[in-house]
């Protein structure tokens, strides 16, 4: 999931080597990278992988990523969710064509 280089400036401080996401009634531990704030601002988790196809989320050749709200939901967590258009986003983030 690729968070954007401005939302890590923003929402992530740099002593957080993880995040807590939850993802429905799921919530997953997810470790950031170091280079996470060197220009890869992006989270990888193959339990996140799974339920952004489930929910058929995922970025793929011909199709227009998925904008997704990161609802702050306690200290270093997230609830994830879609964003509608006219809805107010804190932090944006979108899901990455796979590779």
């Amino acid at each position: 999931m690729h968070v954007g280089t401005d939302n890590v400036r923003r929402y992530f401080p740099k002593n957080v080597s993880s995040i807590e996401l939850q993802l429905d009634h799921l919530r997953i531990q997810c470790g950031l990278a170091p280079d996470f704030w060197q220009g890869q601002p992006e989270i990888y988790d193959p339990r996140l992988c799974a339920w952004l196809e489930n929910k058929h989320m995922h970025g793929s050749r011909g199709r227009t990523a998925v904008p997704l709200a990161m609802i702050p939901a306690g200290k270093n967590a997230f609830r994830l969710q879609p964003v509608a258009a006219d809805e107010p986003i804190r932090v944006r983030v979108q899901t990455r064509p796979a590779a």
